[in-house]
């Protein structure tokens, strides 16, 4: 387990700051997405389908918010992009993918079945 000495009820407490927000699934998800370059919100939603346009609005919103992601308008037409710190993160969380990958059986196992 991780100890900080830091408050975690603080405000400006570090680990509310985390760049993966646990509570939020999608905002890792569209950050791999935008990995190969800019993507409008209609492009996003095709590769990401299982979102609704609210959610990904809010991730959106959340990663720009954190200077992750970048919104660009030319025109009528907007796009999203990563910006070089929303580049950064991309290799922890291919590592994180790729711990996930190798423990899946596990993590499933753990899990408490569901009842019906």
């Amino acid at each position: 387990m991780i100890h900080s000495k830091s408050d975690l009820f603080d405000e400006l407490c570090p680990s509310g700051f985390l760049p993966v927000r646990m509570d939020h699934k999608w905002g890792p998800l569209v950050l791999g997405t935008l990995e190969a370059g800019p993507l409008r919100f209609g492009e996003l939603r095709t590769v990401l389908h299982r979102t609704s346009p609210k959610e990904l609005t809010r991730a959106l919103r959340t990663l720009e918010r954190d200077g992750f992601v970048v919104r660009m308008a030319a025109g009528r037409a907007v796009s999203y992009e990563l910006t070089s710190l929303g580049r950064s993160l991309l290799g922890p969380l291919k590592a994180l993918y790729a711990w996930t990958a190798e423990h899946w059986d596990e993590i499933l196992d753990a899990r408490d079945p569901v009842e019906v």
